[in-house]
């Protein structure tokens, strides 16, 4: 494992920024079988958002849980909550979300 000096700590610190991070949960009209094409609909908002440079990760989650998914959002809390509630597996009640402050660094990327 790389040695990870305080100086680099002191730098990366000063370079990170805050980020929206949206967990979302399985609604009350989700269903894993049939017509999914509210979640289709909700993927293809995704894609869009991500070409906008609004949603930084999407990371859908395979879980026999509540828990559907994580995002990490470019945009303010308000503007986040407000994209979100445009979703159409939002209003379908497929999914409900919250929305938290994080911070995160520019650059970092999923391996690929």
């Amino acid at each position: 494992m790389t040695e990870i000096t305080d100086d680099f700590m002191r730098e990366m610190l000063g370079k990170s920024r805050p980020y929206s991070v949206v967990v979302l949960k399985k609604g009350p009209n989700y269903r894993a079988d049939g017509d999914r094409s509210v979640i289709w609909e909700h993927g293809r908002r995704n894609f869009a958002l991500r070409a906008a440079g609004q949603l930084a990760v999407v990371v859908p989650l395979a879980s026999d849980t509540e828990m559907a998914g994580l995002g990490l959002f470019t945009t303010s809390l308000d503007d986040t909550r407000a994209l979100m509630l445009g979703d159409p597996a939002i209003a379908a009640g497929w999914l409900t979300f919250e929305v938290y402050a994080g911070r995160s660094f520019p650059g970092d990327s999923l391996p690929g």
